[in-house]
C-alpha cells in the first residue's frame, strides 16, 4: 500500500485570512486571543484541506515564519529582544519586525536580518549565533497543535527543520563555529522528539534541505553525528530533502540512521536510481513526484510509468508526496473564477497537488483502470496545451534567436559614463533617492478594486491615479530628495504589473503566495513567448517628471526577477523564456530614453535567488542571467544613467557577476546587516555606485537621522564617498505615510550632514 502525504500546505488561506488576522492584530485592533482563535482556525482548515492524506503535516503552519518558530521552540532568543516583552507573542514580533504591538518607541530595536530560503523567493527570518549562545526547550506551541490535530482525527506528522539545516541557516555574530553548538542544540531536540512521541505520535519529518547543497566535510559529518544521537528516539524520523539532487550526498543521506528518506524527485529526478540501489531494505523511501514549485498539472500517465517499477520494488515501503512544502504555490484553482477555460486546465494549485497524489495513489494500489478518467482528462489538458497556438509566437522566437554580443554593450565604460551622467544631471554627494514605490493606500487599492468592478471608467482611474502621483511628487519634493519616483500607484505589484501587458503571460484572482510574514505576492503565469504589445509605463512616468525640475528615475522590473517571481513555462529552458522577456524591458527601455527620462532603473531583486544550490550549476545561470539584464538595459546612451536593485543576499560568492551586469547604480539590502554586506563590494574593488539601504523598510520603526549617519559612515569606511548613493533598503509599498515621511525626512538630514562634513 503506497502511503501519501504532504511536506507542507500554504498557511495564508486561499483569501489571505491569515494575512488580514495579523495586520489587524499588528495595528491593536484585536488583541492576542482573537488572534490565536483565527490561528487556530486556519490551522484547522488547512488539516482539513488535507484529509484525503495518509498523514498530515503540522508545525508547517506559522504566524510569520517556520525558522522563526524554532528559533523560539529553541529559546534562542538574541538580548535585544528579551527585555521587557510581556509575552512570547511580543518577542515573536519584535524578532521579525523589530517592534510588536503595545511597543512603546524605546523598544524599538533591529529586526532580524531577514534572507531568501534557498532559492525561493520565501523569506526566512535568520537565526543569530555567537559564544553566549544556549538553547533551551519551548515547544508548547507545536505539541499544542499535535494536540489539537489528533482530537480532529488527523494523522499528524510533526515537521521540524533539522538541527544541521538550522545551523546552517543561522548568521555568526562573533568567530563561534556554529557546529560547536551542535551537541548542545541535539540535547534539546532529543528532548522535543521525546515529548512528541509522548503525545502518540508515530513519525516526525525533520527537514534537513541543506542537503541539496555542496556540503563541506565538517557538515557531512555534522550529520553522522547528529542523527547519531537522534536514533534512540521513540519516534520514526522521515529525513525530508528537497529543492534540488542529493549528488555526492546520496550515500551519506541514504546511510543516516532514520526510518525514512524523502528527495524531490522533481528537480532530483537523476537520484533515484542510486538512492534505490543504496538504500537499505528497512526504510521508506518518499519520493517528492508533484512539482511544489510550479502550478503546472503533472504527467500523471508519465509519472506513473516512472514509479510502477519503483512500487514494484519496494511495496509497502513506497510513500508519495509533493516534492516539497506547498507553502511556493497558491491554495485553490477553484477560486480562479474568471480565468480562460483552456488555461485554467493546464493548472494546479496546492489543493490539486494533492487530489494529483490521490490519483497516483489510487492506480498503483488499484491498477490505472481505476483511475481512467481522470487520467483521460489529464492528458487532454496536457495535449491542448502542447498544442495551444497561444504558446507560440514565431517572430518572438526569430528576434531571440538574432540576439548578438553587440545588442549586451554599453557604448562607453562605467567611469566615461559617470562623468557624462553627473555633468547633466548635476547631483551632490550623496544624492538620495528611494527604490521607487511609496506607500500603497487605501484610496489607491480601492481605486484599482471601483476599476475592476466596472465601479468607474478607465479615463476616472487614470485621473484619480495621476491625483495619487502628483501628491507623492510634492511629498518627495518637500522631503528634499535628489532623484524622485512617481511612486507606482499604478501598480499592483512589481512583477504582476507587467505581466498584465506583456504577451504571453497571464494572471489569477487568488494565486496569492507568502512571500514573508504577512507580505503576499501573486505571481504572473508564463504561458507563453514573451512580447511586448504596446509601452506601459512610459506615460505615467513622463507625467510625473512633468511636475518636477528634479531628475526622476523610470522604473521597470528587470528580465531575471520577471522570470523568478512568476510562475514559468517548463516546455522550454528558462534561459530561453528570460531573453524573450528581455527583448520586450529592452524596448520599454528605449521608449522611455526616447521620451526624455535619464534614469532608468531596472530592479533584479531576485538574481541572486535564482543561482542554483549546486555551485557546478552556478556560471551557466549566471552566463545568461546577468547577459539577460544586459540585453534589456545596454541598448542606451552614455548620458542614460541605468540603476538596478537587489534584495536581502549574500554577494560575496557573486560578486564578478554582479559587476558584470554593469549598472551604474545598484542599491541594495544593508540596514539589518549593519552594512556588512558591502564587504563583498569592498574586497573586490566594486567600480560603479551603490546605494547601500540604510533604512529597514521591513519593520515599522523610523530610523533616527543619527543611526542612518552611523550606517553611512560605516558605509564610507568601506568605499569612496562619491561612490555612495542613499536610500532605504527596499520598496516603500507596504508602508505607510505616517511612517515613510519621517523616516525619509531623517535619511536626507543624515545625507545632508555627511555633505557638510565632506566640505568643511
Amino acid at each position: 500500500m503506497t502511503i501519501i502525504h504532504n511536506l507542507g500546505f500554504p498557511r495564508i488561506g486561499p483569501k489571505r485570512e491569515l494575512k488580514y488576522a495579523l495586520e489587524s492584530f499588528w495595528r491593536g485592533e484585536t488583541d492576542t486571543e482573537t488572534l490565536t482563535q483565527q490561528a487556530r482556525s486556519r490551522f484547522l482548515q488547512n488539516l482539513a484541506s488535507q484529509a484525503n492524506l495518509d498523514y498530515q503535516p503540522v508545525g508547517d503552519f506559522s504566524l510569520y515564519d517556520h525558522v522563526l518558530d524554532h528559533t523560539l521552540m529553541f529559546n534562542n532568543v538574541p538580548s535585544r529582544f528579551k527585555a521587557d516583552a510581556n509575552t512570547p507573542l511580543q518577542s515573536y514580533f519584535r524578532m521579525a519586525r523589530g517592534r510588536a504591538p503595545h511597543d512603546s518607541p524605546e523598544m524599538q530595536t533591529t529586526a532580524g536580518e531577514m534572507t531568501k530560503w534557498f532559492d525561493t523567493n520565501y523569506h526566512y527570518i535568520v537565526p543569530e549565533f555567537d559564544r553566549d549562545t544556549t538553547f533551551s526547550l519551548n515547544d508548547k506551541p507545536l505539541i499544542k497543535q499535535i494536540h489539537q490535530a489528533r482530537e480532529q482525527a488527523f494523522n499528524a506528522k510533526p515537521v521540524l527543520i533539522g538541527p544541521v539545516t538550522y545551523l546552517w541557516l543561522g548568521k555568526v555574530k562573533d568567530d563561534t563555529d556554529p557546529l560547536s553548538l551542535l551537541n548542545a542544540l541535539l540535547v534539546q531536540y532529543q528532548q522535543l522528539l521525546e515529548n512528541i512521541a509522548r503525545c502518540g505520535v508515530e513519525w516526525v519529518q525533520i527537514d534537513e534541505p541543506v542537503l541539496a547543497t555542496d556540503l563541506p566535510a565538517t557538515w557531512q559529518n555534522a550529520f553522522n553525528v547528529a542523527y547519531q544521537t537522534l536514533s534512540q528516539s521513540r519516534v520514526k524520523l522521515l529525513l525530508t530533502t528537497y529543492f534540488g539532487k542529493l549528488g555526492n550526498n546520496v550515500n551519506l543521506a541514504t546511510q543516516l540512521p532514520v526510518a525514512g528518506l524523502h528527495v524531490d524527485a522533481v528537480r532530483g529526478r537523476s537520484d533515484v536510481e542510486a538512492v534505490l540501489r543504496q538504500l537499505p531494505a528497512t526504510k521508506v523511501l518518499s519520493l517528492g513526484v508533484i512539482d511544489g514549485r510550479n502550478i503546472w498539472k503533472t504527467d500523471l500517465s508519465a509519472t506513473l510509468d516512472f514509479l510502477e517499477p519503483v512500487a514494484a520494488q519496494l511495496n509497502h515501503r513506497l510513500w508519495l508526496a509533493p516534492s516539497c512544502s506547498l507553502l511556493h504555490v497558491p491554495v485553490d484553482l477553484d477560486h480562479e473564477t474568471a480565468m480562460d477555460p483552456e488555461l485554467k486546465s493546464w493548472l494546479a494549485f496546492a489543493t490539486q497537488k494533492l487530489d494529483e497524489l490521490g490519483v497516483l495513489s489510487q492506480a498503483l494500489k488499484h491498477g490505472r483502470a481505476s483511475v481512467a478518467d481522470a487520467l483521460n482528462k489529464n492528458q487532454c489538458a496536457l495535449e491542448s496545451r502542447r498544442a495551444s497556438d497561444r504558446v507560440h509566437n514565431r517572430c518572438v522566437q526569430q528576434r531571440e534567436a538574432s540576439i548578438n554580443r553587440k545588442d549586451l554593450q554599453r557604448q562607453s565604460e562605467f567611469s566615461q559614463r559617470k562623468a557624462i551622467q553627473q555633468a547633466a544631471l548635476k547631483l551632490p554627494l550623496y544624492p538620495t533617492t528611494t527604490i521607487g514605490s511609496f506607500p500603497q493606500t487605501s484610496t489607491i487599492r480601492d481605486l484599482r478594486r471601483q476599476l475592476r468592478q466596472s465601479h468607474i471608467d478607465e479615463h476616472d482611474y487614470r485621473q484619480a491615479i495621476k491625483a495619487c502621483i502628483a501628491e507623492c511628487i510634492e511629498q518627495q519634493e518637500q522631503l528634499g530628495l535628489d532623484v524622485l519616483a512617481h511612486g507606482e500607484a499604478e501598480r499592483n505589484d512589481m512583477v504582476e504589473y507587467f505581466g498584465q501587458l506583456l504577451g504571453g503571460f497571464a494572471f489569477t484572482e487568488s494565486g496569492w503566495v507568502q512571500s514573508y510574514g504577512s507580505r503576499c505576492v501573486k505571481p504572473p503565469v508564463i504561458f507563453g513567448d514573451v512580447h511586448r504589445p504596446k509601452a506601459m509605463t512610459v506615460d505615467w512616468t513622463c507625467y510625473a517628471q512633468s511636475l518636477t525640475q528634479k531628475p526622476l528615475k523610470g522604473m521597470l522590473t528587470g528580465p531575471v526577477t520577471m522570470l523568478n517571481w512568476s510562475f514559468v513555462r517548463d516546455d522550454q529552458p528558462h534561459s530561453t523564456t528570460c531573453r524573450q522577456i528581455a527583448l520586450a524591458i529592452r524596448d520599454e527601455v528605449l521608449a522611455l530614453e526616447q521620451a526624455g527620462i535619464k534614469l532608468i532603473q531596472i530592479d533584479e531583486a531576485a538574481l541572486r535567488e535564482g543561482l542554483p544550490l549546486r555551485q557546478d550549476e552556478w556560471q551557466k545561470y549566471l552566463r545568461w542571467s546577468v547577459d539577460a539584464f544586459r540585453l534589456a538595459a545596454n541598448g542606451v546612451s552614455d548620458t542614460t544613467q541605468i540603476h538596478t536593485h537587489m534584495c536581502y543576499a549574500d554577494f560575496n560568492d557573486i560578486i564578478h557577476s554582479i559587476a558584470r551586469l554593469d549598472a551604474d547604480v545598484i542599491s541594495i539590502e544593508t540596514s539589518r546587516s549593519e552594512m556588512a554586506l558591502l564587504d563583498a563590494f569592498t574586497h573586490f574593488d566594486y567600480p560603479n555606485d551603490i546605494g547601500p539601504g540604510v533604512y529597514d523598510i521591513h519593520s515599522p520603526n523610523i530610523p533616527d537621522t543619527h543611526s542612518i549617519v552611523n550606517l553611512l559612515q560605516k558605509a564610507a569606511e568601506k568605499l569612496p564617498q562619491d561612490q555612495l548613493w542613499v536610500n532605504p533598503d527596499c520598496g516603500l509599498k507596504t508602508r505607510r505615510w505616517e511612517e515613510v515621511i519621517p523616516a525619509l525626512k531623517n535619511m536626507v538630514a543624515a545625507a545632508r550632514q555627511l555633505r557638510h562634513r565632506a566640505t568643511a
